[in-house]
Parts: C-alpha cells; structure tokens; sequence
C-alpha cells in the first residue's frame, strides 16, 4: 500500500491501547474511528469519530466498518464473522479475523503451538471442574479458561488437592505449572509484503494475585544467546500464523534455559509501552506501518528503559486523584501516561509510568521510587 494519509481506518476498541495509537496516527495525519461500548472511553475525544456500540454484536461491527478503507483491533473480545464479512467485502481486515477467532480461544492457541512446533508447556483439556479434579496427579498446575480470561481473569494456580473446589466449571485446560526464571516478551510486527522487525525482548514482574503486569525492564537482563533465540522465536510464531500486524508473544525462561510461549495477542500490548520513549519507533507506530503495508520502523533501544503500570489501589473506587504525581514527577527521565480515565477502582489500569536513564541501578531505584510514592486513589 502506497502512503495515503486519507485512510479512514477504524478500531475496534477504544481504551487506552486505541488511544495511544490515536496519538501516533496523528503524526501521520490519518483518520482513526473508534467503535467501543462505553459512552466515555479513552479514545471518545481524541478520534476522528467516535461511536459507542457493542464490539461483539454483528450489525454493529458491520455498520461501523461499511465506509471504513481499513480496519483493525486494540482488544480480541470482536465479532470475528463481521470482520470475515467486512473482509469478503474487501475491507482490509488487520490482523486477519481468523486469526483473532484463533486467539480469542486460549485452547486453540495451545492446540496451534503443539500442531506447529512451538514450545509451549504440556496441557491437558478439560471440560469442566470434575476434569480437572481427574488431573490431580497432574499437581501443581495452571487451570485457564478456554475463553472469556482478560488482564488476569480465567487464570488461576492451583497448587495442592484443597485448590481443586476453586477449579473453573467450564471448558478450557489445565497446563504444567513451569518452574521459569523470568517471564519474557517480545513484540514482533509484520506488513502485507511480509517484512518483519521485533523490538528487543524485555522482562516483565507480574501481581502475584492479580496476574497483571506491575512493571517491566527493557531490554530483558539475559544473555545474547537467549536474546538472539527469543527474536527467532517471535518470528517463527508469526510467521507459522501469516498475521499481518503486531504482535505480542509472552515467554517463560525456565531454569533450564528453555524458552515456552505462554500466551499471545494480536495488538499492541501492556509489554510494550516503554517504547514510546525507549525506542526509536513506538509499538503504536509499528502497528500503524505494519497494517498499513508501509515499510516497517527501526526498534533499536535508545536508552534502558521501564514501564510500571498505575493501577487503582486496593480498596478505592470514585473519582481519580493521583497521590504523589509531582514528587514522581520532579524525578528525571520519568514519563507519565494518564488513560483518560476519570473514575478509579482497585487494580484498574489507570495509566503508566515510563523511567528511562542510561544507568540500569539508577533505573531501577527510580521504579522503586514510583511504586512506592505513586498512588490511584478516590
């Protein structure tokens, strides 16, 4: 696709991943529609256009993509059979529906590593709770839902037979729990013409309750030859896909210096947020390029950078106030993120944090810093 900065492209979602990437297409002058359900979204005053309308109704989708020259998504929860009927119309649909419809289901994605030689932990499929409790020889483990698991949810460790009664009652598997060193992303792009181009690996500390990231390092502390294998990997996953877009594949390292794909997502994700300033192209960007056929950014690193999610406090919900914004702010190569979002409620995404200094020490006393004085209360 030749550069047309008259595409009218439309988003399927509008919170802060579409809102962010609003913010890079205006670079390029582009025209970025949102479709999201809640009448107050993130993206409602920044868009070209903005309606307010259930992503996974059919006539709702189709409606919203009839005068659209491109569409894509910034969450997976679509009608996929819109989108392939958008496509059939000659939309460009990116990434491809059947690729979204593949992902939506956590057990399919299982089922594509193992069909296509993508290391992934061994998984057993179940159907309900009373499966499950029959793998308890199979303890500890990793009890997902098949769909319906968002930022956390449908996730869950069960670790001994008294764990078993919180099992979910409802179609998905159950995966070894992997004994890993760290937990490791990469963000790989790839355009129509099939150029591809990753961002460097980067490391990732999760909620030990909530399963959502509490904040990342870029690039990842590990050796080249983990580095160079994670690259390669990324690669490999979409390319065995053939998506077009970006896309986000979450890894273990464990102890024994293999590497497992975990989960992916078809978007810009939570793991690569710090290269808005960390990078010399932005995730965003490269998802603009990449969906719009145009040769794909540099990634190199600029300088080490973190990203730490601001989530809303335990225990408080209401309208946002931000404790402690300008003592984090009177901190060097600190970079604040705010959603757009006026009401706060425990562990809601909020915004981000970027810190960036070219001595990893100091890069890391200024993360302890803003976890520690950052606060989203009400």
């Amino acid at each position: 696709m030749n550069f047309d900065s008259n595409l009218n492209i439309g988003v399927l979602g509008g919170g802060q991943l579409g809102r962010m990437m609003i913010q890079s297409a205006i670079d390029f002058n582009l025209n970025i529609h949102s479709l999201d359900p809640d009448a107050n979204a993130p993206c409602k005053n920044i868009a070209t256009s903005f309606t307010q309308g259930a992503l996974t109704d059919y006539e709702t989708v189709m409606a919203f993509g009839a005068d659209k020259d491109l569409l894509t998504i910034e969450i997976e929860n679509v009608n996929t059979q819109a989108l392939k009927d958008l496509k059939a119309k000659g939309k460009k649909v990116f990434p491809q529906p059947e690729i979204v419809e593949l992902i939506q289901n956590k057990l399919e994605q299982k089922k594509f590593y193992s069909a296509n030689n993508i290391p992934t932990s061994p998984f057993w499929e179940v159907k309900d709770q009373t499966d499950v409790e029959a793998l308890s020889d199979k303890l500890p483990f990793v009890n997902k839902l098949a769909t319906g698991g968002y930022d956390g949810r449908g996730v869950q460790v069960i670790k001994n037979e008294e764990g078993l009664g919180k099992a979910f009652d409802a179609p998905g598997f159950v995966e070894e729990l992997v004994d890993f060193e760290k937990e490791l992303a990469v963000i790989v792009a790839r355009n129509e013409n099939g150029e591809m181009k990753t961002f460097p690996t980067v490391e990732m500390v999760f909620h030990p309750v909530h399963n959502l990231v509490e904040y990342l390092f870029s690039p990842a502390k590990i050796s080249n030859e983990v580095e160079e294998a994670a690259q390669s990997l990324a690669k490999d996953v979409i390319s065995k896909l053939d998506m077009v877009g970006l896309l986000a594949i979450e890894m273990f390292l464990t102890k024994d210096g293999r590497l497992l794909v975990n989960e992916v997502a078809p978007r810009t994700h939570n793991s690569g947020h710090q290269t808005i300033e960390g990078n010399v192209t932005s995730q965003f960007e490269q998802h603009i390029r990449a969906i719009c056929n145009w040769p794909l950014g540099d990634t190199q690193t600029l300088r080490p950078s973190a990203m730490v999610n601001l989530l809303g406090a335990d225990g408080y919900t209401g309208e946002a106030i931000y404790e402690g914004m300008n003592s984090v702010l009177a901190q060097e190569g600190v970079h604040v993120h705010l959603y757009g979002k006026k009401l706060t409620k425990p562990f809601r995404k909020m915004g981000h944090i970027t810190v960036c200094d070219t001595d990893v020490a100091r890069l890391e006393e200024k993360v302890n810093f803003v976890k520690t004085n950052l606060k989203v209360k009400a």
